[in-house]
């Protein structure tokens, strides 16, 4: 199994932002941690984060042709863009959204989620977990 694990904007600042909302972990801990986990079921991880949207849209293309699934914390875009929502309808495999905090208890922006419709599943709340429960649910469902 071979997951793509996307983050987006303001994601390569974890561990400096906000501490009380998303922990103090770096993004790199968490991946590392992720990657740990992942081989534990014969899976494998590539990382990608950006805070541009094209990026993040191209990146999901290629899930297509080098991936078997994908995890996305699509961070603000998850609220608005339509273009990341139809790059995930379009590659057809299962993608996972993960939100480290529990969106449906902050502010209401956050309450509504344009991606949640073309992902297999969505888990939030649980801090750094949530995206080790998302690489459990893809290699499940392999």
């Amino acid at each position: 199994m071979k997951i793509l694990v996307i983050n987006g904007p303001n994601l390569n600042l974890l561990g400096v932002r906000e501490p009380s909302v998303y922990g103090s972990r770096t993004l790199d801990d968490i991946n590392k941690s992720i990657n740990a986990f992942a081989k534990t079921l014969s899976a494998e991880c590539d990382f990608f984060q950006s805070n541009s949207e094209g990026e993040i849209v191209s990146k999901i293309h290629t899930v297509l042709s080098d991936y078997d699934g994908c995890v996305i914390n699509a961070g603000a875009y998850t609220h608005y863009s339509y273009a990341i929502r139809d790059a995930i309808a379009a590659v057809e495999k299962p993608v996972i959204e993960v939100h480290m905090s529990n969106v449906h208890s902050r502010e209401e922006f956050r309450h509504k989620s344009v991606i949640s419709a073309v992902c297999k599943g969505v888990i939030a709340g649980f801090g750094e977990n949530s995206y080790i429960l998302a690489v459990k649910a893809l290699c499940d469902l392999k």
